[in-house]
């Protein structure tokens, strides 16, 4: 799994407009695009940003995660750097989970210190979700914060996480090229590190890399490839609803919500589809029941729960 100040201006990247030079010898001082690291500093740099995962603090192996696990991603710097992070999915759909809004606004990190998020006091949890495949994190830390309003935006009051409008590394790259080439090339670096979402076979042997972070957001957030999904986001209500929009498909969001009563005890008992709505009931020990409902309504996602 979007630090924040309330608006990134969306703007689509006119890529075409990206000179070739780019790539260019007569421009070997200026960002490198890399299929493997996505853009690189070919100046030493002291900012020194890493990123690792939760199962990897090299930061330089590809972790295996299951659907249904959950994945904390680490960052450093060895000087005072605003961090921004991606997440480039198997499908190349790219996230930006930092900055975001539920880290208050931080993406600034302190010279040789450690930020991971969620960190535990946060609302939320990143769980990894198919499509399957491999999942590349890039961190890109500047001295002095970058302009990014082309390349992300937050399209609602109510977005958690901004929209990013480029797709694939590629395009992310040479965007990224873009804002960090007016910038002193010892103020900036950066680092990518990477993960899996593996299959499970009947014998229960992880199989192929699989991909990104799926979240249900903890209130009307918006729905990303990275979901943000909070653990028991109900609580102890009898009776709980939300509201999300539409990217994230309604039988995705229903077999995450019934994942979470599972979690709680409930066994499915029936499902119910109908057009534009999925009814489930469950039933616990000791006489417990719930009802989940799901209903899509244009671009939103009506989700309520009852438990008796």
């Amino acid at each position: 799994m979007k630090q924040l100040k309330h608006g990134f201006l969306s703007l689509t990247v006119t890529l075409a407009a990206v000179s070739a030079s780019l790539l260019g010898a007569a421009h070997a001082a200026g960002p490198v695009l890399s299929a493997q690291s996505i853009i690189v500093n070919p100046t030493p740099s002291p900012v020194n940003v890493r990123v690792w995962t939760d199962r990897d603090r090299t930061g330089t192996a590809t972790p295996n995660y299951l659907p249904g696990e959950k994945i904390r991603l680490y960052t450093s710097v060895s000087q005072d750097s605003y961090v921004y992070l991606f997440n480039v999915d198997p499908n190349g759909k790219v996230d930006l989970i930092l900055p975001n809004r539920f880290q208050g606004g931080g993406n600034f990190i302190k010279a040789n210190t450690t930020k991971v998020f969620p960190d535990g006091n946060d609302p939320f949890t990143f769980d990894i979700a198919a499509p399957y495949g491999v999942n590349k994190v890039l961190a890109l830390a500047s001295r002095t914060p970058l302009n990014i309003d082309q390349i992300a935006s937050f399209k609602s009051q109510q977005s958690s996480f901004a929209s990013v409008s480029v797709q694939g590394q590629g395009q992310l790259a040479q965007a990224l090229s873009i804002v960090v080439r007016p910038v002193d090339q010892t103020t900036w670096d950066s680092a990518v590190a990477y993960y899996n979402v593996a299959q499970m076979r009947a014998s229960a042997q992880p199989v192929q890399p699989a991909s990104p972070i799926v979240t249900t957001p903890p209130r009307t957030a918006q729905a990303l490839s990275v979901t943000v999904t909070p653990a028991n986001p109900w609580g102890t209500a009898k009776k709980w609803e939300t509201v999300t929009d539409t990217r994230i498909p309604m039988a995705t969001l229903h077999a995450d919500y019934v994942k979470r009563l599972q979690a709680e005890g409930y066994v499915l008992t029936g499902t119910k589809r109908s057009g534009n709505k999925i009814e489930s009931k469950f039933t616990k020990a000791g006489g417990g029941k719930a009802e989940l409902s799901l209903k899509q309504k244009g671009n939103r996602i009506e989700i309520e729960l009852e438990r008796k």
